[in-house]
Parts: structure tokens; C-alpha cells; sequence
């Protein structure tokens, strides 16, 4: 996966059902490991499908990484991937090394 990969290819590859390279994306932004990647992955969708204002939650992901706020990124990997509290941490710190 290439390491210049960003939210946007996350989400086009979801749009076109393609959850393996959706998986790959986030294997690479957060420095999870894939187990973990597919499981975010799946709850993203699950989350997006249970409501239609969860895509703005997730646009908002943004924002806070321009801000280097990583309490509210811990907040928003947390409700927006369902990463367990020993992930969230780390991988917050991996992406916003990433936009450093």
C-alpha cells in the first residue's frame, strides 16, 4: 500500500465495495495491523449505514488533524473505527505523525 494514501482513498474504496483495499488504507494511516484494519473497517460501515449523520462526524476527522488535537482524533478513531481503547492511542499518534 502506498504510504501516500489518505481518508479520501478510504472512502473510494468503500464506495466502489471494495473493503480489503479499505482495509489496506487504514493498515497504512494508522499503523494498525490488518485483523484490526478489517475490523475498523467494518464498523465504519456499520456506522455509516445506522445513520446518515455519521459521515459528517467522520468528514470532521479532518479538521482535528489539521488542529493536532489528539484528544478529540482518540475520540473520533474511537466512535469512527471502534478501536479498542489499547489501539486508539497509538494510532492516533501514528496519523498525526503522518501530517506533521
Amino acid at each position: 500500500m502506498s504510504e501516500s494514501v489518505t481518508f479520501r482513498d478510504f472512502a473510494g474504496a468503500l464506495m466502489n465495495s471494495d473493503s480489503e483495499a479499505a482495509s489496506g488504507v487504514l493498515t497504512t494511516l494508522l499503523g494498525i495491523d490488518a485483523g484490526a484494519a478489517a475490523r475498523a473497517t467494518q464498523h465504519f460501515q456499520e456506522q455509516m449505514a445506522a445513520s446518515p449523520a455519521f459521515m459528517m462526524k467522520a468528514m470532521g476527522m479532518r479538521t482535528v488533524v489539521e488542529a493536532k488535537d489528539e484528544a478529540q482524533l482518540v475520540s473520533l478513531l474511537s466512535e469512527c473505527f471502534g478501536l479498542p481503547d489499547a489501539a486508539v492511542g497509538p494510532a492516533a499518534k501514528h496519523l498525526l505523525a503522518r501530517y506533521a
